[in-house]
């Protein structure tokens, strides 16, 4: 299994990329926000991978991100979301946004991204909602520093409250807000 690649970017042609490896092309099919990312053509980049072998074809998959990666590897889990349908999600909206429509179960927000349905978007809300837990949610929400987020998600979600509560309570806490204090504040927030 090839797990990563680290070369010379030698083409750019949504959505693939070419990657030259000691003389060797590698051609990775990756999701627009990967592609934004990557600098101009000729220089060393490194992308974490996924590998599909199938019948017909070896196909290998660049991400920038280990949790675009890891969100990539739960979507192709689902029935009916083949790999390119899993591109075309992390294409439409980033990690953390989707882990946030999850939370919030707004398959509104998927079914604008083109080839999810509304069946789709709704078993992706089904299946993927336990899998994209708080430490995925920290990232889209806005506010505390990450750790002390997630600790505050965590301690609420002990508390009986939904991880979609959690969320939206610790969104407008300030970054510099420790962790005994975020939890009062997310309390308070929510008793209203």
């Amino acid at each position: 299994m090839i797990s990563r690649i680290t070369g010379v970017l030698f083409e750019k042609s949504p959505p693939r990329v070419g990657i030259d490896v000691g003389g060797i092309g590698y051609e990775l099919e990756v999701s627009m926000s990967t592609l934004y990312d990557l600098p101009d053509l000729g220089s060393k980049v490194t992308l974490l991978t996924h590998q599909v072998i199938r019948e017909d074809a070896h196909l290998l998959f660049g991400f920038a991100t280990e949790q675009e990666r890891r969100a990539f590897r739960e979507l192709i889990k689902i029935t009916g979301v083949g790999a390119r349908m899993a591109l075309a999600v992390l294409s439409g909206m980033s990690v953390s946004d989707l882990a946030q429509a999850i939370a919030m179960q707004e398959a509104g927000r998927l079914t604008r991204i083109p080839g999810i349905g509304k069946k789709t978007a709704e078993r992706l809300m089904l299946e993927l909602k336990d899998k994209f837990g708080s430490h995925l949610l920290v990232e889209g929400a806005v506010g505390a520093s990450r750790s002390s987020q997630a600790d505050i998600i965590e301690a609420l979600t002990a508390l009986g409250y939904s991880e979609k509560e959690s969320l939206g309570a610790v969104k407008g806490l300030a970054e510099s807000v420790d962790v005994s204090e975020g939890i009062r504040l997310a309390l308070k927030a929510l008793s209203r």
